[in-house]
């Protein structure tokens, strides 16, 4: 008998059509009917799974596919409702660390909504999720642990380096951030405690830039620790031994260069963070030319400093060339921020010697001038000028030199004394006071204090977050916070998107005049020297905007071909916090383009 294989494939057709059918009534398909749009996962490990759980707002139709029917309580939530139910419960804490728990552990369950959480209320949760509660989180790491987040690289993996960037889920990361732990904030040597503020910083590269999760990598490299508690603190998660300072160090972050670029690509965006000043000068020198990568404390901060600056400017209408600087601390924070200030005088038409005449550094030792005793490091030579005199104090210092500007980046508490802080106003109608070291308590003083103490004159800005203040006469102003998280998700999204190799300091003195172009004459007379945290997402995009343009005109960029509409080119890339459908638009049967949804 002859097989008529017109009429098999017919009854085959109409009998797989059928099963679509029924898919589409009774919700038991076939797998093989259906294509997967965002998972290969089912059953409970996608709800195990930050990246693809949505707890309750699962469908119904979700649930019977995926295998996860029964699994959850019979409700369909919306988000709303979840995100309203979580900051129900945030509003009921009190105590930071127990919030930053919190919010991790949300964080641990359903990424989507932590993000929906964070970024409607990012002037309140910024400082839980980042400075200055990450600090305090970090001191506790290995006491609040809950689950492992991000690379652990210790030096005992040197020459594996590469396999273990394997095990990383993710195969397409764009922007890794890395620290050694050595410097963490005001807090010194934390070892991997330190881990706490890559996933910080991380955290805001997507709340405030919109750059998605997963092609985002924190990383800790564990040489060890110098901190004695933590050698003696049974729940320390590191290495038992002191910081291995050998060639075998350095050996070890080539290592770690090397397989990132060799693995992700060599446009990978490498953000150091909180390493020692000596290593984050010389990793800085060393790989800035060879790898896209940046150093958040010396050149972050260096922007958002000069932003402030640019800001003030505004304000008193004096411009920069004319403002005599003193800093309070000599490190990687205080040579960026002067450094960016140098560039910023010398594109007027200084010369780069009168600028740096203009700047004078006060460290643990006393000013930096020629002949003292101590030691000056090589990064700090273009800033010792001769002794203007007998200088004892910090007080001395300000009333020697004159300064226009204060700066506090030495991490050493409240050494901005009301003495300080009267001489500043007694020598300038509108003094300039930023008190940026962090956390809170590292302060150089409060904004209560620079506001009350100068009658409400002073420019203020704090790296911590502060309330407003009232002032006696009824006028209440606002601090500024010189928050690094202004500038470095911005530059970001900037440099991943336009594809740059290596990042000039231009790109961050760039990065500091796009801030303060943001700030309104209104926001001026509150106070502010920054828009306010919870714009931040626009103007992170407003940056990244301009920096693309600017990357481009310099030839920096090698994203090609060029996009013509910058602003709807970077906006389109932005990530949402909006849940993925899991059930695909059309079942892929071909004539046939039937879709359950449509039903």
């Amino acid at each position: 008998m002859e097989i008529d294989y017109a009429v098999v494939f017919f009854l085959l057709y109409l009998f797989l059509f059928s099963q679509q059918l029924r898919t589409t009534w009774s919700l038991k398909p076939c797998v093989s009917v259906c294509r997967w749009a965002h998972t290969k996962e089912k059953g409970k490990p996608l709800m195990l799974n930050p990246r693809t759980n949505k707890g309750m707002a699962f469908s119904l139709q979700e649930r019977q596919i995926l295998g996860i029917h029964g699994l959850l309580p019979p409700k369909v939530e919306t988000q709303d409702i979840q995100a309203l139910r979580f900051q129900n419960n945030l509003k009921k804490m009190t105590d930071p660390l127990e919030k930053y728990i919190y919010l991790m552990g949300i964080q641990e369950r359903n990424e989507r909504l932590f993000y929906r959480v964070l970024m409607e209320d990012i002037e309140e949760l910024m400082p839980i999720v980042y400075t200055p509660t990450v600090g305090l989180a970090c001191t506790h790491y290995g006491h609040i642990f809950r689950r492992p987040k991000g690379l652990f690289i210790s030096i005992l993996d040197k020459g594996h380096v590469r396999s273990i960037l394997d095990n990383w889920p993710e195969t397409n990361v764009s922007a890794v951030v890395v620290t050694d732990g050595e410097r963490i904030l005001g807090l010194g040597d934390l070892g991997v405690y330190g881990m706490g503020i890559p996933v910080g910083k991380l955290c805001l590269y997507t709340a405030c830039a919109g750059i998605r999760p997963e092609k985002c990598l924190p990383v800790v490299i564990d040489v060890g620790t110098d901190n004695e508690t933590l050698l003696e603190d049974p729940f320390y998660m590191g290495l038992y031994q002191k910081r291995d300072r050998s060639q075998a160090y350095d050996d070890l972050i080539d290592e770690f260069m090397e397989a990132v670029v060799d693995k992700y690509g060599q446009d990978t965006l490498i953000q150091f963070e909180d390493f020692g000043n000596h290593n984050a000068f010389r990793f800085l020198r060393k790989y800035r030319e060879k790898f896209c990568t940046f150093n958040d404390d010396i050149q972050g901060t260096a922007s958002v400093a000069l932003a402030g600056l640019l800001a003030a400017q505004r304000a008193i209408g004096k411009p920069i060339t004319e403002h005599r600087v003193l800093f309070l601390g000599a490190g990687e924070a205080a040579l960026g921020i002067a450094n960016l200030i140098v560039m910023a005088m010398t594109e007027t038409g200084m010369t780069q010697a009168e600028a740096r005449k203009k700047i004078w550094m006060y460290d643990k030792y006393g000013l930096l001038v020629k002949g003292r005793q101590q030691e000056t490091d090589t990064n700090q030579e273009a800033f010792v000028h001769e002794s203007p005199g007998n200088v004892e104090s910090f007080l001395d210092a300000v009333n020697t030199i004159k300064p226009t500007a204060i700066i506090g980046v030495a991490g050493a508490g409240r050494l901005f004394t009301h003495d300080v802080i009267k001489a500043m106003g007694i020598l300038n109608e509108r003094p300039i006071i930023f008190s940026l070291s962090n956390p809170t308590n590292k302060a150089e003083c409060t904004p209560n204090d620079a506001y009350t103490l100068t009658n409400g004159r002073c420019l203020f800005a704090s790296g911590s977050p502060f309330g407003p203040v009232t002032l006696s006469d009824g006028r209440v102003l606002t601090p500024g916070q010189g928050n690094n998280a202004y500038i470095f998700p911005g530059v970001a999204l900037a440099v991943i998107l336009s594809r740059v190799r290596h990042i000039s300091d231009t790109v961050f003195l760039e990065a500091a005049k796009a801030l303060a172009e943001q700030v309104t004459d209104k926001e001026l007379e509150e106070g502010r020297l920054y828009p306010p945290l919870s714009n931040i997402r626009e103007v992170s995009i407003q940056m990244a905007i301009k920096l693309v343009e600017y990357v481009y005109a310099k030839g920096m960029a090698f994203r090609y071909p060029e996009p013509l509409d910058k602003n709807g080119f970077i906006r389109a890339t932005v990530w949402n916090t909006n849940y993925d459908c899991f059930l695909p638009d059309t079942y892929d049967w071909p004539g046939i383009g039937f879709s359950p949804k449509a039903k």
